[in-house]
């Protein structure tokens, strides 16, 4: 009974032609606006031509040098200490925190956790952590999250010099376009007083997917930003057919997607299995988890990632801390959940979106996700910046708590790669 059943979800080959006689159709008006984007900027080989020219890193500091120079002199500073080795070696940072007992310690590497923070919305908060890094001998995150607005970190040169301290560390990164749900996209909602307005209305509605294809490769022809912040299933879509049409993008989903059990995370793994290219890769890079999944449900998924055959592409990205304002019901630390995993897990993020629970309880100021939200004009004008520069650094204090607790299980992680991976 029960494989007969199960012989009835068998997708019949008729309905997969139905799919693609749809996407080829040549008077299909969605397909065509996509394709009229991608033309506007010369087409797939001439709009990864400009990315790579615009992201290489002489360009990039060459841009910045007329757009902000003391952000040129904090960029050769990194690069001198990179070039004599000044950041702990992964080697001599299992010798800190382990000590004599690290020669009988057994390093499990085939499940390396990437070490990751957000978000890292000034590039005067990255240099105020690599400097502590350097003092105390700590670990640099081996990726970063911003959500910033683009246009501002345009202007000042933030963007810029992002850019380049990202290929200077070898770390990955993500950004986050203003084309965004909360951009008043959505005419009929405001702040608070219309928040159930946005259960399941958050996004991209009418035309706004288009528009942010158009800006998503503003950014990457004249920047070279190659990742981006995804929160809706439209642009998911369309981040999936820019690769396929040969772009090479990418793209994380963010925790705003609410994927929250293997059935939904079936769905989107499909998707992006669907429309991969020949080689199996895909634009999904990442994808953060609802808040509220435990790990059976992770293991589930990854069970359903490796039977699609994404394991080595798709990234796992759990929030290991929240901010301690504005997202969750605190307290929320989810490491201890995050060692089991783990031992087994591969291809998985911690991201540290929070500090510590008894330091952030304590701040006069702690970490609110809304003042992400948060034009810099406003921000000076109310004298916060020392005050998120500080809640930056207790994430990164967390992020190497992390690390240690890691290192005492032996397992493993990625640091910045240009950093502190040098010693092995």
């Amino acid at each position: 009974m029960t494989d007969e059943l199960r012989k009835l979800l068998t997708i019949e080959k008729k309905r997969l032609d139905e799919i693609n006689a749809f996407l080829l159709d040549k008077e299909n008006p969605l397909v065509n606006d996509l394709l009229s984007v991608v033309n506007k900027y010369g087409g797939p080989d001439q709009i990864n031509q400009k990315a790579r020219e615009s992201g290489n890193i002489e360009n990039l500091l060459n841009r910045l040098e007329k757009n902000n120079p003391l952000y040129v002199k904090d960029i050769d500073w990194l690069i001198n200490q990179i070039d004599n080795d000044s950041f702990i070696s992964i080697d001599d940072y299992r010798k800190k925190v382990l000590g004599n007992s690290v020669s009988s310690m057994t390093f499990n590497e085939n499940c390396p956790v990437t070490l990751e923070i957000s978000a890292c919305q000034y590039f005067p908060f990255f240099v105020a952590e690599a400097k502590q890094a350097l003092k105390k001998q700590e670990l640099m995150p081996g990726r970063f999250i911003r959500v910033r607005n683009m246009k501002e970190q345009e202007e000042d040169g933030d963007l810029l010099a992002m850019s380049a301290a990202m290929q200077i560390l070898g770390s990955s990164w993500c950004e986050t376009l203003d084309t965004k749900g909360t951009d008043g996209s959505n005419v009929h909602l405001g702040g608070p007083e219309t928040i159930t307005g946005y259960f399941g209305g958050i996004g991209q509605p009418n035309d706004h997917p288009i528009k942010w294809v158009d800006e998503f490769l503003y950014y990457y022809t004249n920047y070279g930003v190659k990742q981006v912040l995804n929160i809706n299933p439209g642009t998911i879509f369309l981040g999936y057919l820019l690769h396929k049409l040969g772009i090479d993008i990418e793209f994380k989903i963010s925790v705003y997607m609410g994927n929250d059990n293997p059935y939904s995370i079936f769905w989107t793994l499909m998707a992006a299995r669907m429309f991969s290219r020949k080689d199996g890769s895909t634009s999904l890079i990442g994808f953060n988890f609802s808040n509220s999944v435990n790990n059976a449900t992770i293991e589930m998924s990854d069970y359903v990632r490796n039977c699609l055959e994404l394991g080595d592409f798709v990234r796992f990205e759990h929030h290991i801390f929240e901010t301690w304002k504005s997202i969750v019901i605190q307290p929320y630390d989810r490491r201890d959940e995050l060692l089991e995993l783990a031992e087994n897990i591969k291809n998985i993020s911690a991201k540290h979106e929070g500090g510590e629970i008894k330091v952030e309880q304590k701040r006069e100021h702690p970490s609110d996700i809304l003042e992400y939200f948060l034009p810099k004009s406003d921000i000076n004008e109310k004298g916060m910046m020392p005050m998120l520069t500080q809640n930056y650094l207790d994430k990164h204090d967390a992020l190497n708590n992390t690390a240690k607790e890691l290192t005492k299980k032996g397992l493993s992680f990625i640091a910045a790669p240009k950093l502190h991976h040098w010693g092995n």
